[in-house]
């Protein structure tokens, strides 16, 4: 089970919960309802995932479904923006056909040799009107690259008209403050309203006049970045931004606009992400919708910051926490420890996955994979098509090493508790994946491949990682299927 058939399996149920919205007396029997047509769809149903995998999948199912049902009835999502969101991320995103949607891909691979990206991720900007320590972009305010509103409208609308692409995922930089002439972020979100967005944003920009036009247009959800409490995100982002961040929260939740929190994983706030108490302030009193986790990655600015990095041990830890908080109704994704969600590794353009374009127009695997060997504006330039890109020899090896070891057998898929090609086996991305015509997006990309002190700071993060994980791999999803009825 794709990611596309493991949300489609909540969405199929969109009518069920608007009929639970007005009928409130009755939510909790059409909830068992619900959640029964999910177990049946997610596991009982599925003959390809391990067990294991297949309930991790259920689980964190049904508490994103919780969770969004408690955050209606609080009234911090909309009916309006409700119905909106439905048609664009519910119906559009994950493509409520999915026969059509299967034979469309299908043709698409016979025609250009490989399946479609499920989704796309955009930096238009490197600006940034902050400075965090460690920032995977190097952004701040001086910084000046930027997509022009002619390449990235084109990026959008090629990739809604001719992928049948309904999902895509801004980042920055700030995209709050991406500007070409008088083209705006959100003037992209209102041509493309049949399109679902989510963008990252530090929050700080996020006033009623936002507010309103998110409210508006229902069709783009912001993941606001906090570090902590105030006094760890202040000390990565500067004085007075968590205010600005509790501000831009209560604005939404008065809208009726959901939003996401992101976390950067730290090993200094780790111990705060491994209590109850951090997971109960931001979804219970400040009413997220979803949280994300980003282990920080010593690349861009933090390419030397490899005490800042969450060691394996505290990795694991992580892991465990997150299986605990999806029991809870929390619904978390860690992009690395929650890899069972998705089969593995998302990037390299795969069919359930994406491709990351930069503010340079550069074209890369994955935002935490800074290397290229296409870029957009050259590839309009030459009329070429942004699928070109796919074609590389750089997308073409990750995508064989993720059939290879996740996908083409994912009963027997290899430890996906360590399902980055590059934070996770990255002797075997030097060796495998890289290729010599690819190249560094910025200067600091290229200076690791140079230095031999890095190099071996990553391989043995990742043979510890192993020694940790492959005996949880082994015993509780491996043989769990072994010994299952």
């Amino acid at each position: 089970m794709n990611l596309n058939k493991l949300v489609m399996a909540i969405l199929n149920l969109n009518q069920i919960l608007f009929s639970m919205l007005d009928h409130k007396l009755i939510q909790q029997g059409m909830m068992k309802k619900v959640e029964s047509q999910m177990y049946k769809s997610i596991v009982e149903d599925n003959d390809k995932d391990l067990d294991a995998v297949k309930k991790k999948k259920y689980d964190w199912s049904i508490a994103l479904l919780h969770r969004a049902l408690m955050n209606i009835n609080k009234g911090y999502i909309s009916r309006y923006v409700l119905k909106n969101l439905s048609n664009s991320f519910l119906g559009g995103a994950f493509h409520s056909d999915k026969a059509a949607y299967r034979s469309f891909s299908d043709e698409y691979k016979l025609k250009y040799g490989v399946k479609p990206p499920s989704f796309l991720v955009i930096s238009p900007t490197q600006r940034c009107n902050l400075k965090c320590s460690n920032c995977y972009a190097c952004s701040d305010a001086k910084t000046t690259p930027h997509l022009s509103y002619e390449v990235f409208d084109r990026i959008v609308g090629n990739f809604r008209n001719n992928a049948e692409g309904r999902f895509v995922v801004i980042s920055g930089g700030e995209p709050l403050m991406y500007r070409d002439g008088e083209k705006t972020l959100m003037n992209i979100f209102e041509k493309y309203n049949d399109v679902f967005f989510m963008f990252y944003t530090n929050g700080t920009l996020i006033d009623e006049e936002v507010a309103d036009r998110l409210q508006k247009t229902a069709n783009a959800v912001p993941a606001i970045s906090v570090e902590g409490y105030e006094k760890e995100t202040d000390e990565r982002r500067g004085n007075g931004v968590y205010k600005h961040i509790l501000k831009a929260f209560d604005l939404l939740r008065k809208k009726g606009v959901p939003f996401v929190v992101s976390v950067t994983t730290t090993s200094a706030n780790t111990p705060l992400l491994l209590s109850d108490d951090f997971y109960k302030f931001y979804f219970d009193e400040q009413g997220a919708s979803f949280m994300w986790q980003f282990q920080l990655m010593p690349i861009g600015r933090g390419k030397s910051a490899f005490e800042m990095v969450p060691s394996p041990a505290d990795r694991l830890k992580l892991y465990r926490k997150w299986e605990q908080m999806l029991k809870k109704d929390y619904p978390i994704a860690d992009f690395w420890n929650s890899g069972t969600l998705v089969n593995g590794c998302i990037a390299y353009g795969r069919s359930g996955g994406y491709v990351y374009i930069d503010w340079n127009g550069d074209v890369m695997p994955c935002v935490f994979v800074p290397y290229t060997m296409d870029n957009v504006n050259r590839l309009y330039t030459e009329n070429k098509p942004l699928r070109t890109a796919l074609q590389s020899s750089l997308m073409v090896n990750g995508r064989n090493w993720q059939d290879k070891t996740q996908h083409d057998d994912p009963k027997h898929a290899e430890n996906l508790l360590m399902p980055c090609s590059i934070r996770d086996h990255y002797q075997n991305f030097r060796s495998n994946i890289l290729t010599d015509e690819s190249h560094g997006t910025d200067v600091e990309a290229d200076a690791i491949l140079k230095d031999k002190e890095y190099y071996d700071h990553m391989v043995m993060y990742d043979k510890e990682l192993e020694k940790l994980t492959k005996e949880v791999w082994q015993n509780e999803f491996l043989r769990s299927e072994e010994v299952a009825p």
